[in-house]
């Protein structure tokens, strides 16, 4: 009498289920990645500059955008009361930073009546917001 011989079942690393882990991992880290970051200012459409910061420490935004509205960490004003606003938030932080966060399409002396509203308000760091730009080597300028 023969008996068959038995077959022997080779062990098989299933890689789906670990391919499935690694995304929903690299997703999971993306997500917390930009709930991390933190924008006070409106969304406007800043000019690019090669030397631009990617995350400045901000303290104080000062948003002009191009529909002519002035906002102060999202909070509409008019430019009268713009001094009042950051007096009040440089009492209790004298070293706060301005970030002026102007659309580039804004008019240069809008953006300076804030600067100058600014530092009459008590302000003594100030920095523009702008945006990072693509440079290649053969590239001259902006």
């Amino acid at each position: 009498m023969r008996l068959p011989a038995r077959e022997y079942k080779r062990a098989r690393i299933e890689i789906v289920p670990m391919i499935d882990t690694i995304f929903f991992l690299l997703v999971f880290f993306m997500i917390a990645s930009l709930a991390m970051t933190r924008q006070t200012g409106m969304p406007v459409n800043l000019p690019k500059a090669k030397a631009a910061e990617r995350d400045p420490v901000a303290k104080i935004t000062i948003t002009l955008s191009s529909s002519g509205g002035l906002y102060v960490d999202k909070r509409p004003m008019p430019l009268s009361a713009l001094g009042a606003a950051l007096q009040d938030q440089l009492r209790g932080n004298p070293r706060a930073v301005i970030v002026i966060n102007a659309d580039k399409q804004v008019r240069h002396g809008r953006v300076v009546a804030a600067m100058d509203e600014a530092k009459k308000a008590g302000a003594t760091r100030m920095m523009i917001a702008t945006q990072p730009a693509t440079w290649r080597a053969d590239q001259e300028g902006p």
